[in-house]
């Protein structure tokens, strides 16, 4: 069908027509205010669709009203002529803006863009909403120098920047804002001093700058701040003390100045402040005596001096602190006695004293008058009793009372305490029966008992306690009786230890051990055969049966325990050969049988190979590497072999070759203890996982101790050697100034009772005077530096990434102090044998720091890298996103946090996962999208590790690998 020419031409005019009047009627519907937010709108990066109803509609607009009124997070006035309010809080928002929007908004009075991840520096245009009352741009990624010209912003009662990443100055002309009630400068990279003006404020009552870089005397003019009621100005690297003139603030109810550097006493015109609830000044250099003063403080509820230099006793004048929760004094020098007064503070529900010189006994009413949670005041001098009502509120979550000089029983109290989730009273002198009423103890999930005298066994009543996680008992050597046959049904048992107690019967059935990773039953007088129900036990890793009488052949079950890493049975009658299957497990790393009636050949695997020879010895019928090599004849029942006279010959020569080796080896070895006698006498201490040795064992199995033999697979400057049972560990060499050990061996004992899945463990401190050797577990699958370019499936990738997030997350949340680890990149985490990342080389920057002080001082001084602990464990957070990137990358992305983020997100996340090879699976790609976003964040906004795990967590369900 044909048209005419002059039809087809109309039509077109009339088409044009149309499209013009839809426009116009558009043009028209809209308003200003609308437009300008469509504008801004155009900027920004809606990941979430958040801003979907940010439309105007067809139709046309008589009335006038602005149509954004109806718009999600916009706020109008009662006749919707004007914008009053502005929310995109929470949005997904991100990108740079502009701001030239902005001057069109002159009756905004509240604006509020936190929790996004805006970027780049704060707009100028932002400057021109001069009847802002509220400001709130917290949480974000706003960079830059804090912008100037805010005394402009005289209706301003909030200012809340809190979490960017701002450096520079403060800006000193916000103090010109009198309305100002609220100012929150903390969590970024400001530096220099607190602006002395800081202190003309008129009215303001809240104050945050901690967390940032910032240095200098605290300015005093804070003191003339009569209207404040909250100062937090903590975490940064101040020079100095504390003004006395904080005393003036009479307002004040919450002051925090916690890991500041602060040095000097504490000013007792901080007693002054008499509405003060708060007080928090731990982990400072602060020294002196605690001021008796603080008793006029009445209101005072949470009261934290811990990780100082302070000396001197506990104020009986503590005693009229009547409100009082919390009372943290540990990690300091204070000695004398607590005061019983203590004990009658009605509200006290956490006493933090350990690490001091405290003696005496503990408040014989403590307890009685107040619902004690959390007691810690181990590591003193205490000693008689636990005081009988410490649990008589019925809230007593963690009872920590380990070595100090405790006696007689336990606490009748205890015995019913069904709150109790923590107890560890070990290294004391407790002695009786061990009454507890596991069945009253259902949350129970770490006890130890370990080097105390108690008798009696251990109750019966243990399966009882279903959330319990840790058992050790070890070290009673009277406590008797025999292992309850429930014992492995615990259903979240993990450690189960039972050293040196004279313990005797059978080894019980596991009939149910779905969790347990460590047995140690060495040292009793267990007799009979190891269960064959052992196989049930999957998660195992270690068991220790030695010095036992146990009797019957090796278990060939325990050769096909998946995760088993360690077997000990030396000093027992175990009979037969070493089964052949033993030497297929991937995972044993150790099987001593020393001292049995073994016989036989050792399976020629590697994995014995590879062990050290005294695993095997006592064992006369035994041969095969790395012992003698077996012959297929002339072998009599007590192994000697007979031979012509050539061969009894060269066994004289071998024996002559032997002493005068052993000769050698001995006048050496006495050269070397000559040398190193003046640096003092060497000591040993072993944790959890690491049998007793001694120095003198532990330096033998050195080649040589003053050059240890570099291993390419470990990181530098640590080293491998075999122990005496054949245990291989890796060992790292540190000095110090001997005035410096003491302080330097409280920080290695915090790391040796560290426990994860996701860290190495610290085994042992061999030490004298001026050196130690660090004794780690030997992981032998290399590092993540060498394996990054490997190609691997994304469960894989994530698993790895998730698992150095759990180590990280408990170095800096479950470690109190926080340990930074200091140097987190690729060839600082190891893979164990399960290829289960694990962390190393962590905290031994702090190491560095506390055994060379006056290098830290000068590091401090030239600027050369900001030491304060906030700072490390931010760089803790930075450097994990950048590892992310380089897993996601296979070791593309190296270094690449800056650049990365002037990439659009949308093509780093299709070459990433590109990269994956996860077409076929969108589910993958999400994942890869959220954990891209995790990095991201962790190098620009420095979530904290806790967040950033939660995030990744997110994705599938995971468990905590706590050990501690």
């Amino acid at each position: 069908m044909q048209f005419p020419m002059g039809i087809l031409g109309s039509l077109y005019y009339f088409t044009i027509f149309l499209v013009s009047l839809m426009f116009m009627v558009k043009v028209f519907a809209s308003d200003p205010l609308s437009d300008a937010l469509l504008s801004f709108k155009s900027e920004l990066i809606d990941d979430s669709n958040s801003l979907n109803d940010w439309i105007v509609p067809s139709g046309v607009n008589p009335s006038g009203k602005i149509l954004a009124c109806s718009w999600i997070g916009v706020k109008c006035s009662q006749n919707s002529s004007k914008i009053v309010g502005l929310d995109l809080s929470m949005k997904n928002l991100r990108g740079p803006l502009s701001g030239k929007q902005f001057n069109l908004f002159v009756d905004l009075v509240d604006l509020n863009l936190s929790h996004n991840s805006f970027s780049d520096k704060l707009p100028p245009g932002i400057s021109s909403l001069t009847n802002l009352k509220s400001l709130d741009i917290s949480r974000n990624n706003f960079s830059g120098r804090f912008p100037s010209g805010f005394s402009k912003f005289q209706n301003l009662v909030v200012l809340d920047a809190f979490s960017n990443s701002f450096s520079g100055p403060l800006p000193a002309d916000v103090s010109e804002i009198q309305s100002l009630k609220v100012l929150n400068f903390a969590g970024s990279y400001f530096s220099g001093p607190i602006p002395s003006e800081y202190g003309s404020f008129k009215n303001l009552e809240f104050i945050h700058l901690a967390g940032n870089s910032l240095s200098g005397n605290i300015p005093p003019e804070l003191g003339k701040l009569k209207t404040l009621s909250h100062m937090e100005i903590g975490y940064n690297i101040y020079e100095g003390g504390i003004p006395w003139q904080f005393g003036n603030m009479s307002e004040l109810t919450y002051l925090d100045i916690a890991d500041a550097n602060l040095y000097g006493s504490i000013p007792k015109q901080i007693s002054n402040l008499t509405k003060l609830e708060s007080l928090f000044l731990f982990s400072n250099q602060l020294t002196g005596k605690i001021p008796w003063e603080f008793s006029k403080i009445l209101p005072l509820k949470s009261l934290d001096l811990s990780d100082n230099l302070l000396f001197g006793q506990f104020p009986d004048s503590f005693s009229e602190l009547k409100n009082l929760r919390l009372l943290s004094l540990m990690y300091n020098n204070l000695n004398g006695f607590v005061p019983e007064g203590i004990a009658k503070l009605p509200q006290l529900d956490t006493l933090l004293i350990w690490n001091n010189n405290f003696s005496g006994s503990l408040p014989e009413d403590l307890g009685r008058y107040s619902k004690l949670k959390y007691v810690d005041v181990s590591t003193n001098n205490f000693s008689g009793s636990i005081p009988p009502d410490i649990c008589s509120g019925g809230e007593l979550m963690k009872l920590i009372l380990f070595s100090n000089n405790f006696t007689e029983g336990l606490s009748p109290s205890l015995s019913n305490c069904s709150s109790l989730v923590r107890v560890r009273l070990e290294d004391n002198s407790f002695s009786g029966d061990i009454s507890l009423k596991f069945s009253n103890l259902r949350d129970l999930s770490y006890l130890d008992l370990s080097r105390n005298r108690f008798t009696g066994g251990i109750p019966t009543d243990i399966d009882q306690a279903s959330g319990l996680q840790y058992f050790n008992v070890s070290n009673n050597p009277a406590l008797g009786g025999i292992i309850p046959v429930k014992t492995w049904s615990l259903p979240l048992l993990e450690n189960f230890s039972v050293v040196s107690c004279s313990l005797s019967g059978n080894i019980p059935p596991f009939q149910h051990c779905k969790s347990l990773s460590v047995i140690e039953l060495s040292a009793n007088k267990f007799s009979g055969i190891v269960p064959e129900s052992i196989s049930n036990c999957k998660e195992l890793v270690s068991i220790d049966l030695a010095n036992n009488n146990l009797t019957g052949p090796i278990p060939l079950e325990m050769a096909k325990l998946p995760a088993i890493g360690v077997i000990d049975m030396s000093r027992n009658s175990f009979t037969g050969p070493i089964p052949a299957e033993f030497g297929n497990s991937s995972t044993l790393k150790l099987l001593n049988v020393s001292y049995n009636d073994i016989w036989g050949l050792i399976p020629p695997q590697r994995t014995f190979r590879m062990m050290d020879k005294s695993a095997f010895f006592g064992n006369p019928k035994l041969c095969g590497a790395p012992l003698r090599p077996c012959h297929r004849d002339n072998v009599i029942p007590n192994g000697l072999e007979l031979g012509s006279r050539r061969t009894q010959k060269l066994a004289w020569i071998l024996i002559i070759c032997a002493v005068i080796v052993l000769f050698i080896t001995t006048v050496v070895f006495g050269i070397f203890y000559f040398k190193r006698g003046s640096k003092g006498q060497w000591k040993m201490v072993a944790f959890s996982g690491l049998p007793q040795f001694t120095a003198k064992d532990v330096l033998r199995s050195f080649n040589s101790v003053e050059a240890l033999e570099e291993v390419p697979t470990l990181p530098d400057s640590i080293c491998k050697v075999v122990l005496p049972t054949g245990i291989t560990v890796s060992v790292k060499k540190i000095e110090w100034e001997p005035k410096r050990m003491e302080i330097v061996l409280q920080f290695l004992h915090r790391m040796g009772n560290a426990r994860h899945n996701n860290l190495t463990r610290l085994l042992g401190i061999c030490y004298n005077s001026r050196l130690a050797y660090l004794l780690y577990d030997y992981l032998p699958n290399g590092n993540l530096l060498e394996k990054i370019r490997m190609k691997r499936d994304w469960p894989t990738k994530y698993k790895i990434v998730v698992g150095i997030a759990r180590g990280l997350c408990f170095l800096h949340h479950d470690c109190y102090p926080a340990i930074p680890h200091g140097n987190l990149k690729a060839s600082n985490i190891m893979f164990d044998e399960n290829m289960e990342p694990r962390l190393v080389e962590y905290g031994l920057k702090s190491i560095v720091q506390l055994t060379c002080p006056l290098q830290a001082k000068i590091i401090k001084e030239t600027g050369e890298f900001n030491t304060s602990k906030k700072e490390e464990l931010n760089m803790d957070i930075h450097n994990f996103g950048e590892i992310i990137l380089e897993v996601l990358t296979n070791g593309r992305l190296v270094n690449a946090a800056l650049s990365i983020h002037n990439t659009p997100k949308e093509i780093l996340i299709r070459e990433i996962t590109d990269e994956n090879d996860n077409d076929s699976s969108n589910s993958f790609k999400e994942e890869i999208k959220l954990v891209l976003e995790v990095a991201l964040l962790c190098t620009t906004s420095k979530p904290s590790m806790e967040d950033a795990l939660k995030m990744l967590s997110g994705l599938k369900p995971q468990t905590n690998g706590n050990g501690s």
